[in-house]
């Protein structure tokens, strides 16, 4: 598919490298300054809080502007700012705000750099290849983001608690360095005469979504399912401890299984592409994962616990490059960051939103209960929209609309 679509697999492996390694390293610095619950919580709210506050902006920025500079400005204030973190910590001046802070401001750069990663792939291959380009990228965050990351941050923090936020400063200029090599044609915008406010902008993207019947019914879609997701998952390691009895070790296992089950669905996908029609593809997909929810409220077995894990595993990526190569197929190129801020903001509003009322259903109820309001309300809603998934096939199938 390119040299360039090789150097922007290269920057994002390379990134999901260094946000892998901050996952489990972040939460470890977070605890190594405070236990106070209600700060450990602040700094897991501060990482949804920039996509929600800020992604509206990002998209049209994105769309305004050069995006290949865009990325690069937004990676390079990461740097600084994870390089300026880790210089605290090496000199023994950091504190929990200034970790907080720290986290706060690259959420926001990463707010922009992520928005408008998401929009050069369908600026550099083919509308066929979109979803085995999908797949590819995907593939890193799978291998490096999930599996290789974590457990190597954790291994780096133990070595020194700087030494983590060191090595993902490498891998961001790393991803810095690949994304200067691409090459991208104009998306329509750079050049223009033609002025508009931030709000019009805004509200041209909200009004896109709203009026094209595929796209709107994907934004609902992971909004919904990321609520019933997001209950399920928020009391996950209470269920792997209390309702599995699996310990510290088997919450890890469950992980693992997701991530492999996903490096089969990565890898896979461009034989179900060939093999499977779009409309068949998410219906499956969908139905797995409510019958998940439902099999982990039931089970009290490990072994089935991992096997359904496994298979949410490939659905998840599945879905995810599917949803992505739709998108991308239908979304004009000027409005493609537009679309895809609301996207991630519906993405990340679904889990918070989910979060907050699994933390409520468990406490009342138990902890298998948000499994079975994420089991209701994923059938409700699937029943709702299983028509409507065959018209997402049809419309991939057809051009962009024209700006």
């Amino acid at each position: 598919m390119g040299t360039s679509f090789r150097w922007l697999v290269g920057a994002g492996w390379a990134s999901n490298l260094g946000d892998g390694i901050v996952i489990a390293a972040g939460p470890l610095l977070v605890a190594s300054e405070t236990r106070d619950p209600f700060l450990v919580a602040m700094a897991w709210t501060l990482g949804f809080a920039p996509p929600l506050l800020l992604g509206l902006l990002a998209g049209v920025v994105a769309d305004r502007v050069d995006r290949r500079l865009l990325i690069t400005v937004a990676n390079l204030c990461r740097v600084v700012l994870v390089g300026a973190l880790s210089a605290t910590v090496l000199t023994g001046h950091v504190s929990i705000a200034v970790v907080l802070v720290a986290l706060f401001c690259v959420g926001v750069a990463e707010t922009f750099a992520d928005t408008t990663s998401a929009t050069l792939l369908p600026m550099l291959v083919d509308r066929e290849d979109l979803g085995t380009g999908n797949a590819r990228l995907l593939a890193g965050v799978v291998t490096l983001n999930q599996l290789v990351g974590p457990p190597l941050g954790a291994l780096l923090f133990g070595l020194g608690r700087a030494a983590p936020f060191l090595v993902q400063v490498v891998c961001v200029l790393a991803a810095v360095v690949m994304v200067r090599r691409l090459r991208l044609p104009s998306h329509g915008r750079r050049g223009t005469t033609r002025t508009t406010s931030v709000r019009r902008d805004i509200a041209d993207g909200l009004r896109w979504v709203r009026h094209h019947a595929a796209v709107r019914t994907l934004v609902l879609t992971i909004v919904t399912f990321n609520v019933t997701f997001g209950a399920a998952w928020s009391v996950l390691v209470l269920y792997s401890l209390e309702r599995l009895d699996m310990g510290a070790l088997g919450f890890g296992l469950l992980t693992s299984a997701l991530a492999a089950g996903g490096i089969l669905g990565t890898f896979s996908y461009g034989w179900l592409e060939r093999h499977v029609s779009l409309g068949n593809i998410m219906r499956v997909g969908l139905v797995v994962e409510t019958l998940t929810h439902l099999g982990l409220a039931l089970t009290t077995t490990p072994a089935v616990a991992l096997a359904i894990f496994f298979v949410f595993g490939v659905h998840a990526f599945v879905w995810g490059t599917t949803s992505a190569a739709v998108r991308q197929r239908a979304v004009p190129m000027a409005m493609q960051g537009r679309v895809q801020s609301v996207y991630l903001i519906g993405v990340t509003g679904g889990i918070v939103v989910g979060s907050l009322l699994g933390g409520v259903i468990a406490s009342r109820w138990g902890v298998t209960a948000p499994f079975w309001f994420a089991f209701g309300g994923s059938a409700v809603f699937l029943v709702l929209i299983w028509r409507q998934l065959v018209h997402i096939a049809h419309t991939d199938a057809q051009e962009p609309a024209s700006t």
